[in-house]
Parts: C-alpha cells; sequence; structure tokens
C-alpha cells in the first residue's frame, strides 16, 4: 500500500500522488477498494454509428457534387466536409474516453476551431468562407456527434438537458450570422439551424422524465 508522508496516510488504489495534498506517494501499489463499474454503453456500437455517420457525410459530399459546377465557388460547402467529419469524431471520441467533460470539451472544440478559420480568412483577404462554411458546418456535426453521444451512450436524464440546451446553442451561432448577413449563402447556417431544432424535438418528445428534469433546472 502506498503512503503520503506529508499527510501521514495509507492511500489505497493505483493512485501515483495523494489525493488530499498532491504529493508524490511512496511505497507499492495496492488494489482498488471500489469495484470497476462497467461501461453502460457498446463502444463497438457507437463507433459503428459513428463510422456510419462519417460515410453517410462523405457519400453525400460525392452526391453534391453532381449537382454543383466543378469550380470552387461552386462546391464551397464541400470543401469543408473533411473538417466536419474530424470534429464529429474528436466530440464523440471525447465523450466515448471520458477523458473531459464532453459538453464542455465540445464548445470547447467549435470556439477554438471558428477563431482560427475566422482569422485564416482573415489573413487571405477576408472572403466570409469561415462564417459562411466551416463554422456552420463545425457547429453542424457537433450537434450530430451530440445525438450518437445521447442516443447510444445511455447519458442520464438530467445530462439530456445539457446536451439540448449546448445542440440549440451551437445552431445559433450560424443563424445568428446568417442574420446579420454575414454568411455569403444562406444554406449551411439553415442546416445547422434546422439540425440543432431536430435534436431539442427529439429531446423533448422522450417523455415526462425529461420534462420534469427541464423544469426542475428551470424551477418551474
Amino acid at each position: 500500500m502506498r503512503r503520503c508522508t506529508a499527510c501521514a496516510v495509507d492511500v489505497e488504489g493505483a493512485w501515483s500522488r495523494c489525493p488530499l495534498c498532491a504529493a508524490k506517494l511512496a511505497g507499492d501499489p495496492s488494489p482498488s477498494p471500489l469495484p470497476a463499474a462497467p461501461l453502460r454503453f457498446s463502444r463497438r456500437r457507437v463507433l459503428r454509428a459513428l463510422f456510419a455517420a462519417s460515410l453517410a457525410l462523405i457519400l453525400g459530399s460525392f452526391a453534391a457534387q453532381l449537382f454543383f459546377r466543378a469550380d470552387p465557388s461552386g462546391i464551397g460547402a464541400l470543401r469543408f466536409v473533411w473538417l466536419g467529419i474530424a470534429s464529429m469524431w474528436l466530440v464523440v471520441l471525447m465523450a466515448v474516453r471520458q477523458r473531459r467533460n464532453p459538453a464542455k470539451g465540445t464548445v470547447s472544440l467549435v470556439v477554438l476551431v471558428g477563431l482560427v478559420c475566422s482569422y485564416w480568412d482573415y489573413l487571405t483577404g477576408w472572403h466570409a468562407w469561415s462564417l459562411t462554411y466551416a463554422v456552420p458546418i463545425v457547429c453542424a456535426s457537433a450537434i450530430i456527434a451530440l445525438f450518437i453521444t445521447v442516443q447510444l451512450m445511455r447519458i442520464e436524464a438530467g445530462e439530456h438537458v445539457v446536451y439540448s440546451v449546448l445542440a440549440v446553442t451551437l445552431g445559433l451561432v450560424p443563424i445568428v450570422f446568417l442574420v446579420l448577413g454575414w454568411v455569403t449563402h444562406p444554406l449551411p447556417s439553415a442546416i445547422c439551424g434546422v439540425l440543432s431544432l431536430m435534436l431539442l424535438i427529439l429531446e423533448l418528445v422522450r417523455g415526462a422524465e425529461m420534462r420534469h428534469e427541464l423544469a426542475k433546472r428551470l424551477n418551474l
């Protein structure tokens, strides 16, 4: 069993540092006194759904190219499909690995990607592609990832509210850009808004438990 010389306490489990003072522990680790909690979801099922969603986006982008011109101005949104797929994988993998708060990590990812794309757009002369395509596609991909997370990972009702509010927030960001006239094409922003609304409706129709949790958080 490991021991913290600073606190003069024994620490069970595979701790490397003292949970009280964060000092380095001495001695050999002992078995954890707590039972290992099994996963409440199938990782294989989540990854299968994530792969299917990615494949659908790729095939959809290929099909869309049949209806647009081959020059860059005709397929502006399609050039950012890879960015959306990467964002979707990152959000779901954060939730599966449980290394951080998935909701907080999703917001951080969207903000970071949005700022990087906007700065890149600014450096190249500001053609508004970041607000027109990159940000809506990243937000829409995050909403799809949230849907996969909520449906397949057996998230509790209280967490459903967090994900629903986050989805609505992500959907409103491109809509604000559209209302302010900061975009050159309305379709990506509109699709993102529709996706957020669909996820919210799916959450609200889950039943009395969901409505009760929402009323409790809003003090209604």
